[in-house]
């Protein structure tokens, strides 16, 4: 949905359409009347900063829309958006999240799923991943799912591209974000992988859609949790995502173990190596 220079009516409608609420339910939920609710969608009336916001409360708008809202009808924006860095004790919350969460890896994503932070966890998982994918800002989708990325050596990549799937498009219903849409664009685009997507019923996939990854050490199975912050007010913070990778079986946690054993010996030694020289 295009914000741009568009009146405030027209993105209100737009917004009360797509969370499929008629005007008497808008009007209910936001302690106003149907008749003037159909004036500001008309433009025949003006809303009060006041009523923008209880309106953007009730049709659950995320706050870089709230703030597109505020500025259709006269208003300056509410919500600051600033940098991760300047958002310190939430960037060193999300540190500490992360680094917590070794040796399984964890990244902290923006709205478009780019990687902001990562643990760096279990390296070994990306050693045939293409140079482009990993070069910043990396982008978590596309690594996945890229047929030079992890693509390859995802086991269960029909099942697991299904997920992805169904996560753009409820990302898009809900924030209807161009962002999204041209990534989901993108993936769709890539070969299709052959195999079954639907999701078995036996192990961890009972509950859960797992992500099974073939390394030289096995077959690692991870599942997924998303994380958000509750309540930010500020929009770099309300867009952030932690999406953390639990161990979804023994084996994985013996692999990971094994691995990270391993890249700990070797930058051990590259560390001797740098101090003999």
């Amino acid at each position: 949905m295009n914000t741009h220079q568009l009146p405030f009516g027209v993105l209100l409608r737009r917004w009360r359409q797509r969370r499929r609420m008629t005007q008497m339910d808008l009007a209910a939920a936001a302690d106003s009347s149907t008749r003037h609710l159909s004036c500001l969608e008309t433009g025949r009336a003006q809303p009060s900063a006041e009523m923008v916001m209880r309106l953007a409360e009730r049709l659950e708008i995320p706050l870089r829309d709230r703030n597109a809202l505020l500025l259709a009808a006269g208003f300056a924006p509410a919500f600051a958006e600033r940098s991760l860095a300047e958002l310190t004790s939430a960037h060193r919350a999300i540190e500490q999240i992360l680094e917590a969460h070794k040796p399984y890896p964890a990244f902290a994503v923006d709205r478009h799923w780019d990687i902001v932070l990562s643990n760096s966890a279990l390296p070994q998982l990306y050693v045939d991943c293409s140079p482009e994918l990993l070069r910043r800002p990396v982008n978590a989708i596309r690594l996945m799912l890229h047929p030079f990325g992890l693509a390859p050596r995802i086991v269960n990549l029909a099942e697991w591209r299904a997920h992805i799937v169904a996560v753009l498009r409820q990302q898009i219903e809900a924030r209807a974000d161009s962002g999204a849409q041209a990534l989901l664009a993108e993936i769709m685009a890539y070969p299709a992988p052959t195999g079954d997507a639907a999701a078995s019923s036996e192990g961890p996939q009972r509950y859960a859609t797992p992500l099974r990854i073939a390394t030289g050490a096995g077959v690692v199975s991870f599942l997924s949790t998303t994380t958000i912050f509750g309540t930010p007010t500020d929009v770099t913070l309300s867009e952030l995502a932690l999406e953390m990778l639990f161990p979804a079986d023994e084996e994985t946690v013996a692999i990971a173990r094994k691995l990270t054993a391993e890249e700990a010996a070797r930058l051990e030694r590259e560390r001797a190596l740098v101090g003999a020289r």
